[in-house]
């Protein structure tokens, strides 16, 4: 079945991208069919000016710096928040470059930090998030596909996700292209909007002057 047709995605180093739209509008197939969950049939993907339209998601995380993060709890909840951090680095050759990453995002994130050594199940809704993304990080990814960050969170916490989010953006200078259900938080949060319907960009521009736009007021942001 082709979901996506005509479509065309374009970010820059750095910048956010904030993929909205109703259920079925294929989202989330542009996450992964840029991390290389599906089969494209036409069309390329690429990055800093190389296609890597057919590389496995393995290799994508792995020379080209591009991690996934789930929409669903993919925490390990009988594995220490330790151990959940470290499986980050899965793909590593030397063990020693994730030990040494995990310490610099314990450092970072004190709420990981005070958890350390507990099974991840005794995390709140929040902090198993931010366990999600840190886990990511353990690569030093430079693109991140975040797929629903606050789904079935409260919203203190989606502020937090997206605080979190905002700094990695920033400060890291991280490439985020994210789907997000909170339409308006999404939009706040990023440079860029798409608005998709059925597998098509029905509008594209700057997050703030979607925000504004009335059709997609209408049509995502109750108003």
């Amino acid at each position: 079945m082709e979901i996506l047709h005509d479509f065309d995605l374009c970010v820059s180093k750095a910048q956010s991208l904030c993929l909205i739209g109703p259920n079925g509008a294929g989202k989330s197939t542009i996450l992964h069919s840029i991390y290389g969950f599906t089969n494209i049939f036409s069309g390329q993907i690429e990055i800093d000016g190389k296609e890597i339209t057919h590389l496995t998601p393995a290799e994508k995380l792995k020379s080209c710096g591009i991690a996934y993060i789930l929409q669903d709890n993919s925490v390990f909840p009988d594995m220490t928040v330790e151990e959940n951090l470290l499986m980050g680095g899965y793909t590593k050759e030397n063990t020693d470059e994730s030990y040494q990453e995990a310490e610099r995002i314990f450092e970072k994130y004190e709420r990981l930090r005070n958890r350390r050594n507990q099974p991840a199940k005794v995390l709140s809704g929040g902090e198993r998030r931010l366990l999600e993304i840190s886990r990511a990080l353990v690569m030093k990814p430079s693109v991140l596909l975040v797929d629903e960050p606050s789904i079935g969170l409260e919203p203190r916490y989606i502020d937090m996700v997206f605080e979190i989010l905002r700094d990695l953006q920033q400060t890291e200078k991280k490439t985020i292209i994210l789907v997000e259900q909170n339409a308006k938080k999404g939009l706040e949060f990023a440079d860029i909007g798409y608005v998709l319907v059925s597998g098509q960009t029905a509008i594209a521009g700057k997050g703030d002057d979607l925000l504004k736009n009335p059709d997609v007021g209408r049509l995502f942001l109750g108003g």
